[in-house]
């Protein structure tokens, strides 16, 4: 299940990126939901762990991959109890930010309305106890907090 803390969370992971950078695990990166959330997110094709074939840069380490997949693949594979500033991370990471948390309980901080899209989800917003099922819901409540 999603949950959500809106507004500053002080023991959040303010920039995931750089913990990233840190530690992750070089199995992270060739991880087929990690191929896919880079395919997707920064529309670049993962080579080996250490090679990313971006059509902007050429080809790039895996420390020059946008700071939304490095908070995306924190997401999914950081085992630890740490919280993450999703707001690291653009509107075209929310879908991962659901399906991550289809798979495993996923607590993220936001500092921003992120547009979850159209489709129902479920989250529950931490600052409130309140459960969302879609965007008006979400957004009724986490305009009072971001």
């Amino acid at each position: 299940m999603l949950r959500i803390y809106l507004g500053q969370l002080d023991k959040a992971i303010y920039h995931p990126p750089t913990y990233f950078d840190n530690q992750y695990e070089d199995e992270w990166i060739t991880d087929p939901l990690s191929v896919a959330m880079i395919k997707d997110v920064d529309k670049s094709d993962v080579i080996s762990s250490h090679l990313i074939d971006s059509p902007v840069l050429g080809p790039i380490s895996t420390r020059e991959l946008s700071g939304g997949v490095k908070t995306l693949m924190l997401m999914a594979f950081d085992n630890s109890d740490k919280i993450f500033n999703a707001s690291a991370c653009g509107d075209n990471c929310a879908k991962w930010i659901l399906k991550i948390s289809e798979k495993k309980d996923l607590t993220i901080n936001l500092r921003h309305i992120m547009d979850f899209g159209d489709e129902a989800f479920t989250a529950e917003i931490l600052n409130t106890g309140k459960i969302v099922h879609n965007m008006d819901e979400f957004v009724s409540i986490a305009g009072e907090y971001v």
